[in-house]
C-alpha cells in the first residue's frame, strides 16, 4: 500500500485527500492559465475598440446637439460660441474614435487624444463649484464624469504602448 492510500473498512483503497487536493489545483492552475492566455489575447484589442466606440459616440452627440456634457463644455470655453466649439470638438472626439478603431492610424488617435484631454480637465480649475460638492473630495456627477478621464488616458497608454508591436508584426 503506497503512503498516499489510506484502507477502507471493506479492504478498499481511497486516495489520499491530499491527492485530491492536489489533482483540483491542478485543474484549477490549467483552467486559470487558459483563461488569462485569452484575456492577454483579447485584452488590448478589447480595450481599443471600446475607447474608439466611446469617442465616436460621445463626441457623436456633441455633433447632432445631443450631448449632456455641451452646457459643461460650453460654460468652460465661454471665449468661442458654443454653437460653433462643441460641435467642433464633437468631430475631433468622432476623428480620435475613428482613428483607435482603424489600426494604422492608432498613434494619430492617440495624438488626438492627448491634445484633447488636458481640456477637459479645465472646469475643475475654471468651474470647481460645478465640479465639486465639497473641495478636494466630493464630486458632482459633472466632477465624476471628469474624473473617469484618468481610466481613458490609462486605456490610451496601453493601447499607445502597442503600435510599435503592431508595425513589427
Amino acid at each position: 500500500m503506497s503512503a498516499s492510500e489510506t484502507v477502507r473498512p471493506e479492504g478498499g483503497r481511497d486516495p489520499d485527500p491530499t491527492d485530491r487536493l492536489g489533482s483540483a489545483r491542478e485543474r484549477f492552475d490549467r483552467i486559470d492559465r487558459a483563461i488569462t492566455r485569452e484575456m492577454d489575447r483579447l485584452g488590448i484589442p478589447v480595450l481599443r475598440v471600446a475607447l474608439g466606440i466611446v469617442f465616436v459616440w460621445f463626441g457623436g452627440l456633441k455633433v447632432i446637439g445631443g450631448s449632456p456634457a455641451a452646457d459643461l463644455v460650453a460654460a468652460t470655453v465661454y471665449v468661442v460660441p458654443a454653437e460653433v466649439f462643441v460641435p467642433i470638438l464633437g468631430v475631433w472626439e468622432v476623428l480620435i474614435g475613428l482613428c483607435l478603431l482603424y489600426r494604422p492610424l492608432i498613434r494619430v488617435g492617440i495624438l488626438l487624444l492627448f491634445l484633447q484631454m488636458p481640456g477637459t480637465f479645465l472646469p475643475m480649475v475654471l468651474l470647481p463649484e460645478v465640479v465639486f460638492v465639497t473641495f478636494p473630495f466630493e464630486l458632482t456627477v459633472e466632477g465624476q464624469y471628469i474624473v473617469k478621464n484618468l481610466v481613458i488616458i490609462g486605456a490610451a497608454l496601453v493601447v499607445g504602448g502597442t503600435v510599435r508591436e503592431d508595425a513589427e508584426e
